[in-house]
């Protein structure tokens, strides 16, 4: 077996030529080794008579993973889709693979579209079947469409194997106005689009005539005979614009392209491509709405074709969604700019539109029907070209308002956490040099007693961490729960305290007060000593019963809060071991960074202390 590659000129088309080709040389069995989840089209291209083959890029392009292949393929084989899906194509055929992987890559790479031609020679050099390929990139797979244009082979070719009698034409011919068609020894195929072009079925006669040529209007009636004067010719080209009468008496404005020329066997063929060119209603366009939306439900994706024409635009379902209107309540013209919000892009529109500049990529708002409260976030791309001496253009909008608001809520979730963590670093490191003061005075005023101040570190140190946590799953340090906090300094402080008889903790706080963590942390730590010097000095007394520490809190108005923190058991007895004890040097210093004020009135139960502090602080980190 031997295989050629040619590019040719004068038809714009790659050539492959295969000779002498065997079934075995095409198909190998072999273990699947991806898992490949179904693809949502796949039920739609398996009711296309095309041979439509799905490869997905593997290591940027060095193989490619097999979607699915054609059910013509696999009955060839006597396989099923689930013996090809999940292979590499290197492995399944390697001849295929070695045959298309350098246009497969090109078409990766550049997310272009190429044209082929597959044909197929015995071991005698005679002509046995030709084919043609489209292979397209798009939604990241690789799509080659295989039809045949004539001849006969017994299933040598697998991938590229089609009969005569079967529509010759790629996927979008199947799904839109466009359509190609064959003229070889005197008889015409005709692709599925040129018969929805003319809006009839297939008949026997078909092959004998000029199906849509025939249709022309008398005034046009001479273009008819200009495309076929020049065509007959050896090698030539011919480009017009006719009209025509469906079978349903619709007026049609159609572009005819039309090529003739030899093959290397010497056999004359004329091959021609037919577009609509007039508008046409949405209902016709519903297949290829479906392809080029991606699924049946996605409305997030609009092709836009002519979209600078006022009459021979054309607009996929997902442009009607956008703009939120009915196919017949929508008239094109430059109002729809009107509901543009950025002034430049509206600039740059007209711009295009005039001829000033080529292409327009933007991302745009766009208020729908002018309303500023139900607004979209559009990316729009138009591109404006020459062909034929005409001016076209072409391009797509996508509604991607749910992404853009994704992104920005990801931008300020990583914001705030950046200020998050650099506030958690700030205060751990402030936390520590506070722990080492209190430390360094305590060892000095306790040097004869260290389990004392071993003690207060603990519980100094645990509140912290309490404080730490609730800060970690607060979503940021201006809204900490002042009763969780104190509740939980609490339950932690009973565990640590070494208390001759049990004590009663009770705390109350009016509901919802938050605070910022530059008021819990001194906060916290003036509760540990007062606990402290409770403990220590007003209920040492083991014989003395319902011995408590009561808290409140409370607002005193809308900006200051009011901590009530009362001892109940035997009372200080004289009111110097308050001034001189080395933790009220500890809370006038934190009172002082709390902006507070405390003060100490003594009762029959004990001690009262009220701290009056502000709710609110100005925040460190910005």
């Amino acid at each position: 077996m031997k295989i050629e590659k040619e590019y040719l000129n004068l038809e714009d088309v790659y050539e492959i030529r295969i000779f002498d080709a065997a079934e075995i040389d095409f198909y190998n069995s072999t273990p699947q080794e991806f898992d490949i989840d179904d693809d949502p089209i796949q039920e739609f291209i398996n009711n296309i008579s095309d041979d439509v083959h799905i490869f997905i890029p593997h290591e940027n392009g060095k193989d490619f993973i097999i979607q699915s292949l054609s059910s013509n393929i696999l009955e060839t084989y006597n396989r099923s889709q689930e013996d090809a899906k999940g292979r590499l194509l290197s492995k399944i055929s390697p001849l295929c693979f070695d045959m298309l992987h350098d246009y497969l890559f090109e078409i990766y790479t550049n997310h272009s579209t190429k044209e082929m031609r597959i044909v197929y020679y015995d071991n005698q050099n005679e002509l046995i079947k030709k084919s043609t390929a489209k292979i397209v990139f798009y939604m990241e797979r690789i799509f080659i469409i295989v039809s045949n244009v004539g001849g006969t082979i017994g299933n040598p070719a697998g991938m590229f194997d089609k009969t005569l009698d079967e529509n010759q034409n790629s996927i979008m011919e199947k799904l839109s106005q466009t359509g190609s068609y064959y003229k070889i020894n005197g008889r015409y195929a005709w692709s599925q689009g040129i018969y929805n072009i003319i809006n009839r079925h297939k008949e026997e006669s078909d092959e004998h005539h000029n199906i849509v040529l025939d249709l022309a209007i008398p005034e046009d009636k001479y273009k008819v005979d200009k495309i076929l004067n020049i065509t007959n010719k050896e090698t030539s080209q011919c480009d017009e614009i006719i009209r025509i009468v469906d079978a349903k008496g619709i007026l049609k404005l159609i572009e005819v392209t039309v090529y003739s020329y030899f093959d290397d066997n010497g056999v004359f063929i004329r091959q021609g491509w037919i577009n609509v060119l007039t508008q046409r209603h949405n209902e016709g366009t519903e297949s290829i709405d479906f392809l080029l939306d991606g699924s049946k439900s996605s409305m997030k994706l609009a092709w836009l074709i002519e979209p600078l024409n006022k009459k021979l635009y054309n607009f996929s379902k997902g442009f009607y969604n956008l703009i939120e209107k009915d196919y017949g309540e929508y008239v094109h013209s430059r109002e729809i700019l009107n509901n543009i919000a950025e002034k430049e892009v509206v600039d740059e529109i007209k711009k295009l539109a005039d001829g000033d500049i080529s292409k327009v990529d933007e991302t745009l708002t766009y208020k729908v029907d002018g309303d500023t409260q139900n607004i979209k976030i559009v990316n729009l791309y138009i591109e404006r070209f020459e062909y034929n001496n005409n001016v076209h253009s072409l391009g797509f909008l996508a509604d991607v308002t749910e992404e853009m608001q994704k992104k920005e809520q990801l931008i300020e979730s990583n914001e705030r956490q950046l200020v998050l963590i650099k506030e958690l670093h700030h205060r751990v490191k402030n936390n520590l040099q506070i722990i080492n003061s209190f430390l360094n005075l305590e060892k000095r005023a306790y040097k004869d007693c260290p389990e004392l101040v071993i003690e207060h570190m603990q519980t100094r140190l645990t509140s912290l961490a309490l404080l730490h946590e609730k800060t970690y799953n607060s979503p940021d340090f201006k809204n900490i729960n002042l009763n969780e906090c104190l509740s939980d300094q609490d339950i932690s402080t009973k565990k640590l305290v070494n208390s001759p008889m049990e004590i009663e903790f009770k705390t109350y706080v009016d509901e919802n007060i938050n605070v910022s963590i530059e008021v819990i942390t001194p906060l916290l730590l003036i509760v540990d000593e007062l606990t402290m010097i409770a403990i220590r000095n007003a209920l040492p007394d083991k014989t003395t019963l319902d011995k408590k520490i009561i808290k409140k809190v409370t607002m005193s108005d809308k900006d200051t809060v009011l901590l009530t923190f009362e001892e109940i058991g035997i009372g200080i007895k004289d009111s110097k071991d308050i001034t001189d004890a080395i933790g009220c040097e500890i809370i006038k210093s934190l009172t002082k960074q709390l902006d507070g004020t405390i003060t100490s009135i003594k009762n029959e139960n004990g001690i009262v202390y009220e701290l009056v502090f502000p709710i609110e602080m100005v925040h460190t980190i910005h």
